[in-house]
């Protein structure tokens, strides 16, 4: 062999960033990307040039791997374009020179999708790799084959060989600490997580390992439900169906393609990183793409797929990018798009999925001005109403299976009282439910709230529209669920109200605690309920949510009394000597009476989850003792 010529690779230090080795790429396996995406580029700029009547093209494009155990190499073929000596010595040589753009000048077929996005690629074989040989023949100038070699530095030498076919091989003379590349396994994962969607075969000697024909790039029209939900759970194994899906097809003004899913969230979403992939011309990318969705959108998976995102450039100038900002604008609107859709042509489904996609929804809402203009009106609460009657689609009402749901505008409607908008609401059926079921015993329309998001998306609503204001059922209750009645005071001007009001008062010693006497109209009306002001309690669930706890009883509430009760009316009789127990110590009674005015409001923190598992005890214990002493005195 005769050497052709020796020198140093050309490396313009302007460029230098998408170039080489460790401080370009973080992971070393992003070798096999780089070099197997050159390989389909080539194959690709082979079949272009051949339609242009330059040169032959191959039957079939492949990309080969094969391994040597013995030689410590891994060669990636393929029967693409080749090159020329003079193409290696000005692509491969002068190493900022990238020919993707020069090729694509010369065939206007940019449309193809040669791949050229990711710098030279080729240099990352050197992060694997102590010494690298090319040898590669060319379709357009069919001369002699040509090899170079060079070992990491700049220094480099090219000679003539042969290669029986047209096309490339790069062959990777292994580090002793990259060895694990020489596995089959660690190479077949490797081309299922970056290259499984190229368009090209990838072979691992001999066997075809990528699936090639992604759906998101097919027309919707050709696809049918099973074919979305076998691609999720292809990508999302042991993950179960999607919920829905979104088809992204666009081509200006910018080229975009891709499906992203609604998953069945059982745990804790990611709304940090995101489980969305990043694909440029069907390679893979990332599966971080904060920077291209919205953030109240990364929880959704699937893929996006656009050749128009720069990915050569830094993690801050992608977020200042109008492209980016654009794509992300575009993929928000397509989802806005799709749950519209949904509500409007398969209501039922909508509303049996929406507990699943309300998170994404109202935080995309609260965050997105634009989103929440298209999607406002489809927002979904579960509500109290009766299912039956001439309540109709109409009343923004939809049942499910299992319950019913309104739109805050149908809710609104239903309000008799134009001047009052009131929109009631629950976020705990159990421990609100004293106070619950006193507003349904008048027929009261109650909405499920939940408690950590609709802690910030309530007010949001709330500063939206001014004509409506939310009050959670055990805020205050209003004069319709309480008896008017006229109360005769004694002889030293004191009315029952009056006298268990100072009562209770004195024997919880709390002034932080409000205590009302009211006649309650439910016959089923505890003897004592616990009421939050709204704005109060407001307060209280931010301070938890910002501490990352679940809120608790806020230390000032009201104690409301139910006069009506008949522990209550004991407790007034006990306390005034009416009724007769066997004791002449009228200490030991009013002991017993603020003993059992406490108890009372105790049974009241208990039923809103205002104990802790320690007084929970203690209260089990004294009311034991209360019940002995209490059926010890009437004995």
């Amino acid at each position: 062999m005769s050497v052709l010529e020796e020198g140093q690779i050309k490396i313009h230090t302007e460029n230098i960033f998408p170039i080489i080795k460790k401080a370009v790429y973080s992971d070393h396996e992003i070798f096999i990307r780089e070099l197997i995406s050159n390989s389909v580029d080539a194959i690709s700029k082979r079949r272009m040039a051949s339609m242009a009547g330059d040169c032959e093209d191959s039957e079939v494009g492949r990309v080969q791997i094969k391994i040597d155990r013995d030689k410590k190499t891994l060669t990636i073929s393929d029967n693409g374009i080749g090159m020329s000596t003079d193409e290696v010595k000005k692509y491969i040589n002068q190493v900022a020179f990238s020919s993707a753009s020069e090729f694509l000048e010369k065939y206007k077929k940019e449309s193809e999708g040669i791949i050229g996005h990711f710098g030279l690629g080729f240099y990352s074989s050197f992060m694997v790799a102590k010494n690298v040989e090319l040898i590669t023949k060319s379709a357009i100038n069919n001369v002699n084959s040509v090899k170079w070699t060079c070992d990491g530095s700049p220094n480099f030498t090219i000679v003539e060989t042969s290669r029986d076919e047209i096309g490339t091989d790069v062959i990777l003379h292994l580090m002793e600490e990259e060895l694990e590349y020489l596995e089959p396994s660690r190479i077949k994962t490797l081309i299922t997580k970056y290259c499984d969607f190229m368009p090209i075969e990838i072979q691992l000697e001999g066997e075809v390992i990528n699936k090639m024909d992604p759906e998101w790039r097919k027309n919707a029209k050709e696809l049918e439900d099973k074919d979305y939900i076998e691609l999720y759970k292809y990508l999302y194994p042991f993950q179960g169906d999607p919920l829905l899906w979104v088809h992204l097809n666009t081509d200006y003004p910018y080229n975009l393609q891709g499906i992203l899913y609604f998953p069945k969230i059982t745990g804790r979403a990611d709304w940090e990183k995101g489980e969305i992939k990043l694909y440029c011309n069907q390679v893979f990318v990332s599966d971080s793409i904060k920077e291209v969705v919205p953030k109240y959108l990364l929880p959704l998976r699937g893929v996006i797929d656009s050749p128009d995102i720069p990915l050569n450039v830094s993690r801050s100038a992608l977020q200042t990018d109008r492209r980016v900002r654009s794509i992300g604008n575009f993929v928000a609107k397509k989802v806005a798009d799709k749950l519209k859709e949904v509500k409007k042509e398969k209501p039922d489904f909508y509303s049996e999925i929406w507990e699943s996609i309300a998170p994404f929804v109202k935080i995309g809402i609260m965050e997105d001005d634009k989103f929440a203009n298209q999607v406002e009106d489809i927002i979904l609460f579960k509500s109290s109403i009766n299912g039956s009657g001439e309540l109709t689609d109409q009343d923004d009402v939809i049942r499910s299976k299992d319950n019913v749901y309104t739109t805050i505008k149908g809710y609104t409607n239903r309000i008799k009282d134009e001047n009052k908008k009131r929109i009631l609401y629950c976020t705990d059926e159990i421990s609100q439910s004293s106070a619950l079921n006193l507003w349904k015993s008048q027929g009261q329309e109650i909405l499920n709230a939940e408690t950590v998001i609709d802690t910030q998306f309530i007010p949001w609503l709330e500063e939206r529209h001014e004509d409506i204001t939310f009050q959670r059922v055990d805020s205050e209750l209003d004069d319709s669920l309480k008896e008017k009645e006229t109360e005769i005071a004694d002889k030293d001007g004191e009315t029952k109200s009056g006298g268990l009001q100072a009562l209770i008062k004195e024997s919880l010693n709390n002034d932080k605690v409000t205590i009302q006497v009211q006649s309650l109209k439910s016959a089923d009306a505890p003897p004592a309920i616990i009421l939050l002001p709204e704005q109060m309690r407001r307060i209280n669930d931010i301070g938890a949510l910002m501490e990352q706890r679940l809120p608790g009883l806020p230390d000032f509430h009201v104690l409301l009394v139910n006069i009506r009760h008949p522990l209550v009316n004991g407790l007034i009789k006990l306390k005034s000597g009416s009724v007769l127990v066997n004791s002449t110590d009228n200490s030991s009674t009013d002991l017993l009476s603020k003993e059992l005015a406490i108890h009372i409001y105790e049974m009241a923190k208990l039923g809103v989850g205002g104990l802790n598992p320690n007084e929970i005890g203690e209260f089990q214990s004294k009311t034991s003792d209360l019940m002995a002493r209490l059926l010890e005195k009437s004995l």
